[in-house]
C-alpha cells in the first residue's frame, strides 16, 4: 500500500482552555512541515473541536488506511478505551479502511532527556545548585488508573536514577495522591532548601495554571525554601522523533496495539464496571452518560491512600479532599460513581 493511500490522525486530549488546544494544532503543523508528503490531521478526546469521532470518520473516507498516533503521555482511560472504541466505531462504518493504532508516548528514554533538560534549566536559576539540597517533585496529572499513575511513578524513579538528588518525589494534580502540597511539606521537613517541580505535561491548558498558581502560595507558605518549577513541554524534537517513529513502524505492519487486549478489564480496578461510556450518533457526535467526569481513585503509591475525594480548585491553587477529616489509608465504600477519566485539562 502506498502511503499517500493513509492518513495519520494525531489524537490530543483536548483542554477547556483554548491556548492549549491551539498548541497540539501548532505542533501538528510543525510536524506537517517535516513531511509535506503526509496526510497528517488531528482530533480531539473532549473540549476542541474536531473531536475524535468525527475527524477519524473523515479520515476514513479519505484513505485506505488510517494510523492513529495518541498524542498522549499516559495510557489511561483515554488510550485504553476512548480510542479503541473510537477506532473499532469507525471500522464498522469503514470495513474497507485498515486501522492501525500506535502506542502512547509511555515511559520512554526520549522523555526522560526532555526532563533532564528542564531541569537543567531549572537550576542555572537557582542561587545555590546544589542537588543534596534541592528537592525535586515530578508532578503528573492523576488519573484513576493505575498504569497510566505507574507510568509517572517510573519516570520519577528513572529522574533519581539519573540525577544526584537526594529527593526526587511523585504528586498528582488531582484524582489520586499524593498531592503536590502534602510532598513539598515532607521535604521541606527532610531538610530540602530548595524545591524544583516538573510538571509532565504535554502543551498548556487549566492545570497547568492551577500548577502556576500552587507555586505561588508554596512560595508563601515556605519563605524560607527556593522554589522553581519547569515549563510543560511538548514541541521538543524528540516527540516528533517518537511519531516519526512510531508512523514507519505502523506502515512496517510492526509495533501496532492490539485493541481487544489493551480493552481488557484490569483485574485489580475497584471500579472497572462503571467505565465511563460515549453514545455515538451518525455525525459521529458522542454523548456522556452519568453526570460528572471524574473518578473517585485509589492512592496506589506511597504516602497516603486517601481515597473518597471529590477533587476541587478554589482559584488560590489549593486542591483538597472533599473531606479533611479523611482518615489516611481508609477504604471507602463502592457507592463512588467513579468513571475512568483524568482530570480535566
Amino acid at each position: 500500500m502506498s502511503t499517500s493511500d493513509d492518513t495519520i490522525l494525531l489524537v490530543g486530549h483536548g483542554s477547556r482552555e483554548a491556548s492549549g488546544n491551539a498548541e497540539i494544532l501548532q505542533f501538528a503543523e510543525q510536524w506537517r512541515a517535516l513531511h509535506p508528503d503526509w496526510r497528517i490531521e488531528v482530533g480531539f478526546i473532549e473540549f476542541a473541536d474536531p473531536l475524535l469521532h468525527p475527524a477519524i470518520d473523515r479520515a476514513a473516507r479519505t484513505s485506505r488506511r488510517v494510523l492513529v498516533l495518541p498524542l498522549i503521555l499516559n495510557a489511561a482511560g483515554h488510550v485504553r478505551h476512548d480510542i479503541p472504541e473510537a477506532i473499532q466505531w469507525a471500522q464498522k462504518r469503514h470495513p474497507q479502511v485498515e486501522f492501525r493504532y500506535a502506542p502512547h508516548l509511555g515511559v520512554s528514554d526520549p522523555l526522560l532527556r526532555i526532563l533532564k533538560r528542564l531541569l537543567r534549566q531549572a537550576m542555572l536559576t537557582l542561587d545555590v545548585p546544589d542537588p543534596h539540597t534541592t528537592g525535586l517533585v515530578l508532578l503528573g496529572r492523576g488519573s484513576s488508573d493505575r498504569l497510566a499513575n505507574g507510568d509517572v511513578a517510573k519516570m520519577a524513579r528513572w529522574l533519581w536514577e539519573v540525577s544526584d538528588h537526594a529527593r526526587v518525589d511523585l504528586a498528582f494534580t488531582g484524582v489520586t495522591f499524593p498531592r503536590l502540597e502534602e510532598v513539598v511539606r515532607d521535604q521541606v521537613r527532610l531538610g530540602m532548601m530548595q524545591v524544583i517541580v516538573l510538571p509532565y505535561y504535554l502543551f498548556t491548558g487549566t492545570l497547568i495554571q492551577r500548577i502556576g498558581r500552587q507555586m505561588q502560595n508554596l512560595a508563601r507558605q515556605y519563605p524560607q525554601v527556593r522554589f522553581a518549577h519547569t515549563r510543560y513541554f511538548g514541541f521538543e524534537p524528540e516527540i516528533m522523533q517518537m511519531l516519526d517513529e512510531r508512523v514507519a513502524a505502523l506502515r512496517a505492519g510492526q509495533g501496532a496495539v492490539d485493541l481487544d487486549a489493551l480493552m481488557q478489564p484490569d483485574p485489580f480496578r475497584r471500579d472497572e464496571g462503571h467505565h465511563h461510556h460515549h453514545h455515538h450518533g451518525e455525525d459521529g457526535h458522542h454523548h456522556h452518560d452519568g453526570g460528572h467526569a471524574h473518578h473517585h481513585g485509589d492512592g496506589p503509591l506511597h504516602h497516603h491512600a486517601h481515597e473518597h475525594a471529590h477533587h476541587h480548585d478554589h482559584g488560590d491553587g489549593h486542591a483538597h479532599p472533599h473531606d479533611e477529616g479523611h482518615a489516611h489509608g481508609h477504604r471507602p465504600d463502592e457507592s463512588a460513581s467513579g468513571h475512568g477519566h483524568d482530570e480535566a485539562s
